[in-house]
């Protein structure tokens, strides 16, 4: 069967334009700095974003946990959102791999508030774990793709910097943020001393996340990588798809957020199935399949005869997730799969 799969937009293929790119890149070792290809890619990237360097690894998750490592010592405290994927898609990582203890905040739609913020924050005793890192999520994964307001960003950074606190960025979504908001970014970077995105979710490479910082940071975070076991050789065969990627994958993004909001809207239409609109900015639906009186598993089993993967989240809610792998035609029959199912 061929399945209209909505459950990541991790699921994509390489094009065969991207692949091309990919074969005829040109490399060196880059745990000696010397692939060409990975090089003009952290270049580009570190320009983008104004800042002054930034590393090519293998993962999201690696590059949020490198970041959090060069911003910490063991024994500290991050602050982080309860839902975030730091907190609950890391495996732990952070108490694992940095030695620190996570305290997490109950946000709205991913976003936690200043006064969260400077409550979380630890009085200076030394009995008590120091505050060391804010880590913000945006977009926001278990949000349905929710944008986090810049200017509770602005707000949270002011806290920061008056309580010496660096902050720390999980943006692996952030070109869709960016394209939705028309926020630049530049402009969201400025508020952040690290930042990791991801090239393998919206668009489109197969591999591959980078962060971002000063040069001093980014050399730190360099032997982290190595220690991580993220060091890679002839590597600008990533890169290449990564690059391709940024000249042909970002404004098509909002074909992924029309996507998601014609899904959306036609689903709320179902009186089995609880949509919140308001959460639907990017390329995510979350569904509450709770009303339907069926149970999450027995939905998804459903949902899969019929030739649509969606994915589970939380109790009783299913994700969908738009790419560029799936058209708008498909998209358009996994809803006539969804109102034959629950009329």
């Amino acid at each position: 069967m061929q399945y209209i799969d909505l459950r990541s937009d991790t699921v994509t293929k390489p094009s065969t334009a991207m692949r091309e790119a990919m074969m005829k890149a040109e490399v060196g070792d880059d745990v000696y700095a010397e692939d060409p290809t990975v090089n003009r890619l952290q270049n580009l990237i570190a320009e983008m974003f104004g800042k002054e360097a930034s590393l090519f690894v293998p993962s999201g998750t690696m590059g949020n946990e490198v970041c959090i490592k060069v911003h910490t010592q063991p024994g500290d405290e991050i602050i982080v959102e309860q839902d975030s994927h730091i907190f609950i898609y890391e495996t732990a990582a952070p108490s694992l791999l940095a030695g620190v203890q996570v305290m997490p905040i109950p946000g709205r739609s991913g976003n936690m508030t200043v006064e969260q913020v400077k409550n979380a924050i630890r009085p200076k005793e030394y009995y008590l774990p120091p505050t060391k890192l804010i880590c913000i999520e945006n977009t926001h994964g278990r949000s349905a793709g929710s944008i986090i307001p810049l200017d509770e960003i602005k707000r949270i950074r002011n806290l920061s910097l008056n309580e010496n606190i660096k902050m720390h960025l999980d943006g692996a979504r952030l070109w869709n943020a960016s394209v939705a908001s028309g926020i630049s970014l530049k402009e969201y970077a400025l508020y952040f001393d690290s930042l990791s995105v991801c090239f393998s979710k919206g668009l489109g490479a197969p591999v591959g996340s980078i962060i971002i910082g000063s040069e001093e940071f980014i050399q730190r975070a360099r032997v982290y990588r190595k220690i991580f076991g993220g060091g890679m050789r002839q590597a600008g065969i990533l890169a290449a798809a990564a690059l391709y990627a940024l000249d042909n994958n970002i404004d098509r993004l909002e074909e992924d957020h029309n996507k998601a909001y014609y899904f959306a809207t036609e689903l709320n239409q179902l009186k089995q199935i609880g949509i919140n609109l308001n959460e639907i900015q990017t390329n995510m639906v979350i569904a509450d399949v709770g009303p339907s009186k069926k149970n999450q598993q027995e939905v998804l089993n459903l949902l899969k005869i019929n030739g649509v993967l969606l994915t589970p989240e939380r109790s009783t809610s299913i994700r969908a997730v738009m790419h560029l792998d799936v058209s708008m035609d498909q998209v358009k029959d996994a809803v006539k799969v969804f109102k034959s199912l629950f009329k």
